[in-house]
C-alpha cells in the first residue's frame, strides 16, 4: 500500500513537471496503468501511481542516464519498493532491470500511450474517438510512424498474458475515458 493519495501526487507531479505535454503523458500512462491493474486484478492505486508520476525527474535530470533513479529517490517516502523498482527500470539505461509485473506494464504503457496519442493526432479531428484499434494496429506496423515509440516494448504485454490486440484496447479506452484532460 502506498499512504500517497492522488491528490498528493498531482501536487508533486505539479512542482518537478512544468512541460503541459509531458504532464499529459504522464497521465495517459496513469490511465492505461490503472486500467490493466484493473483487468489483471493488481493494486490499481499502487499501478496508477506509479504511471502518474514514473517521468517525474524527467526535466532535471542532466545524465539521462539518472532518469528513473532520480524520480525513485524523489519519491522513496511516496510509494512502495516495487513501484520505485518499476521506476527505476522503465530507463534502460539506468542499468535497472525488472521482470515484476509491474515493471513490464510500466515500460509497455509508457510505449503504448505515445502509439495511442500520435494516431489520435493523425486523424482528421485530431481526436481520440476517430481512433479505433484497427488504426492501432496498423500504425503499430508502420515503423516510420511514431519512429520514437519502441514497438518491442509495446510487445511486452505478452509477458502480462495480454495479445497485443487486447493491450491497445485496454490502452485506447483508457485514453478515451481521460480525452478531455488530454485535450483529445
Amino acid at each position: 500500500m502506498t499512504n500517497l493519495k492522488e491528490e498528493e501526487a498531482f501536487k508533486i507531479l505539479e512542482a518537478h513537471v512544468k512541460n503541459d505535454k509531458l504532464r499529459k503523458h504522464m497521465i495517459a500512462v496513469a490511465a492505461i496503468m490503472r486500467k490493466l491493474a484493473t483487468l489483471l486484478g493488481e493494486n490499481e492505486e499502487i499501478w496508477y501511481l506509479t504511471g502518474l508520476l514514473h517521468d517525474i525527474d524527467y526535466e532535471e535530470v542532466e545524465d539521462f542516464k539518472q532518469h528513473g533513479v532520480r524520480s525513485a529517490e524523489i519519491l522513496k517516502d511516496f510509494l512502495p519498493e516495487e513501484a520505485l523498482e518499476a521506476i527505476r527500470a522503465h530507463n534502460e539505461m539506468t542499468g535497472y532491470k525488472s521482470d515484476k509485473r509491474l515493471a513490464i506494464a510500466l515500460r509497455a504503457a509508457d510505449q503504448a500511450s505515445g502509439l495511442i496519442i500520435a494516431t489520435a493526432l493523425v486523424m482528421p479531428h485530431k481526436k481520440l474517438e476517430e481512433v479505433k484499434l484497427k488504426s492501432l494496429l496498423k500504425k503499430f506496423k508502420q515503423k516510420d510512424f511514431a519512429r520514437r515509440v519502441d514497438r518491442k516494448k509495446i510487445r511486452l504485454c505478452e509477458k502480462l498474458g495480454l495479445t497485443l490486440e487486447k493491450f491497445l484496447e485496454v490502452g485506447l479506452e483508457a485514453l478515451k475515458e481521460i480525452h478531455a484532460e488530454l485535450g483529445l
